[in-house]
């Protein structure tokens, strides 16, 4: 039973809804909602279907007119006439649609009359199915009747023996196989023969190979090789000389001048170093840096209103006259070329791929104006797209965060989860350094009590940075060392505690265990993803599987996924910044922080514009 179907507008007004005319029961929740955020938002519009709660989601659009139509039904219920339904009523109402008109009351009576007409197709369809089901193993079953009259016929023809049956038939097929073959079918005798012609072997072993034979020619061979070849190597003497350090325009080099390393740095660990580190400068965090891919100084200059060809899409420019109706062959081209360089940017194949569906969904069906490009309307939509998934759906505003924890008497907790080797230890000193310039007390929690030297990593950075670490060794409970660590920061009156976690990869069922208990039990206000931007497809792979496990492994009803994403390493990718789309695409959370050094003031925002003219370049 078909729940709803809703007509409405792309900036959302809604023009005509199934319950309202026929007066059904409103749907529980807000599925038609969820279908917005999650799927119309985020550029996921190609997707078949989308399932919310006990629902099932369809929809199809009107691209030129602007609007929508989405169908609810339970998700127990396969309804085959969905589809059709959907197509008839898009048919139906472009006709009636005037966008100055709000009222559509007489569509109520259209609507029930498609309704009706696609329920007794799919009716019709399953009915013909179901009988053409029923009907094959009657007609296997009389097959397999007449085939055994068939042998049995056979079987009284050849007459008493079955073994002599059984032989002429062997004999009859051999001989059918051989009249097939016949032209390339040669004796063994005759090709043991010919092989003696030819200067074979001619011993008793029909055609092997003679292994003594070969055993004398490599006799033969070392009788033959000199004796001084062998003593040759003996004789030499090894080269004692030891090598001398090499002197440029005959002036010897001090090597103590070479040596850069801090003297502060060579003190025990339980001396205090005061050095300049904690004054690197401001972070980067807090500049308005534009940092803008070069596409930005390539844009088409305007000549006599005629955009100068450049880039690649230039190659593929075709002028449309007339208002013509866009078709999905039509844009094949451009998207193919635009699939291949979003690939080439590090997307994963399996985002690119949708992601171009998404914006063939959205421009099937448009018209373009005269001498109007495809390949310049694809490019639009595309870089609408993007902009739209790398822009956070919900602001997170950390310092903002931070001061209503502190009124509120706790500390605000950050935990960083990751793959082994991504840099959390080091980005989260970065964080920490920030916070530190915002006039901010952080402590640390030393949670890895997994991996060799983890604790000692992050004293050094606590003890540079000159700020607490919480600490209880290793081969301990992390969840247990993280509550204990933010019952400290609440009696030290401090205002951030950063979790530090360790790097495991994302099949580690015990792991992952643990990671999941520690976030449930301390229930933190921000879980970072730590990711490097040097991985493609395996980006996918990574935060599907932590959200997925955090999310079975959860003890509450409502698990706690990921919220935000660290990207690290991003300034050793150039132009291959792929992985930040393919992060945020999966996972929905937004990139909060981007690494881009190796000092404490290398950490910055993301910058969508750029990003995206990267990608597009």
């Amino acid at each position: 039973m078909l729940e709803e179907l809703l007509i409405f507008t792309r900036g959302g007004l809604i023009l005509w809804s199934s319950c309202r005319a026929l007066g059904g029961a409103a749907l529980k929740g807000s599925p038609i909602d969820a279908l917005i955020r999650s799927c119309l938002l985020e550029e996921r519009s190609a997707d078949a279907s989308f399932s919310q709660d006990n629902y099932a989601l369809k929809w199809t659009f009107h691209n030129d007119l602007g609007l929508v139509f989405v169908a609810v039904y339970q998700r127990m219920l396969h309804l085959l006439y969905v589809d059709d339904l959907l197509a008839a009523v898009r048919k139906e109402f472009s006709q009636i649609y005037d966008p100055k008109r709000k009222d559509y009351h007489d569509f109520t009576d259209v609507f029930r009359q498609l309704h009706l007409e696609a329920e007794a197709r799919a009716e019709i369809m399953k009915k013909s199915k179901q009988q053409l089901i029923t009907s094959r193993p009657s007609q296997n079953l009389s097959n397999n009747k007449t085939s055994t009259k068939v042998r049995g016929a056979d079987s009284t023809a050849t007459g008493g023996n079955k073994k002599k049956g059984a032989s002429a038939a062997k004999d009859d097929s051999d001989c059918a196989d051989s009249d097939k073959g016949q032209e390339n079918y040669q004796p063994r005798s005759a090709l043991l023969v010919k092989g003696k012609e030819n200067g074979g072997p001619k011993d008793n072993n029909n055609g092997a190979f003679d292994v003594n034979k070969l055993q004398k020619l490599r006799n033969n061979k070392k009788k033959t090789v000199p004796a001084e070849i062998g003593t040759k190597k003996n004789t030499t003497k090894p080269d004692t000389k030891k090598k001398v350090n090499r002197v440029w325009d005959d002036k010897p080099t001090d090597n103590k001048k070479l040596d850069f390393t801090d003297p502060a740095d060579k003190r025990g660990d339980d001396e205090v170093i005061d050095h300049a580190l904690v004054n690197q400068g401001e972070s980067m965090m807090d500049k308005d840096e534009n940092v803008s891919s070069d596409s930005e100084d390539e844009e088409e200059e305007q000549v006599q209103g005629v955009p100068k060809k450049k880039g690649w899409f230039s190659s593929m420019f075709q002028s449309i006259s007339g208002n013509n109706v866009l078709e999905k062959s039509d844009l094949q081209p451009a998207l193919k070329a635009l699939k291949d360089r979003l690939m080439t940017k590090n997307v994963a194949e399996e985002i690119a791929e949708k992601l171009c569906e998404s914006v063939a969904a959205s421009l099937e069906g448009k018209k373009l104006g005269s001498f109007t490009r495809i390949s310049s309307t694809v490019q639009t939509a595309m870089e609408e797209a993007l902009v739209r998934i790398l822009t956070p759906r919900r602001s997170i505003d950390i310092l903002r965060d931070v001061q209503s924890a502190k009124e509120r008497g706790r500390p605000y907790v950050i935990v960083f989860v990751g793959v082994n080797g991504v840099g959390k230890s080091t980005n989260l000193a970065k964080v920490a350094y920030w916070l530190l310039q915002h006039n901010l007390s952080v402590t640390l929690a030393a949670c890895d009590t997994f991996r060799s030297g983890a604790v000692e990593q992050l004293r050094t950075h606590a003890r540079r940075l000159k700020i607490p670490i919480f600490e209880k060794g290793y081969e301990k409970d992390p969840a247990v060392v993280a509550k204990e660590a933010i019952q400290e920061a609440a009696r030290n009156k401090s205002d951030v505690v950063l979790v530090d976690t360790a790097g495991r990869m994302q099949d580690n069922e015990p792991l992952m265990r643990a990671l999941s208990k520690l976030i449930n039990l301390n229930n933190p206000d921000l879980v970072l993803f730590v990711g490097e931007a040097l991985v493609g497809n395996d980006a996918v792979d990574q935060l599907t599987k932590f959200n997925q496990k955090l999310a079975d492994l959860s003890s509450v009803p409502t698990a706690r996924l990921i919220d935000g994403i660290l990207l690290t390493k991003f300034d050793t990718i150039d132009d291959k910044v792929g992985a930040a789309l393919s992060m945020v695409y999966i996972s929905g959370a937004p990139v909060m922080f981007v690494g881009c050094g190796q000092s404490y003031t290398d950490l910055k925002k993301l910058n969508v514009k750029s990003i995206v003219k990267t990608l597009l370049k």
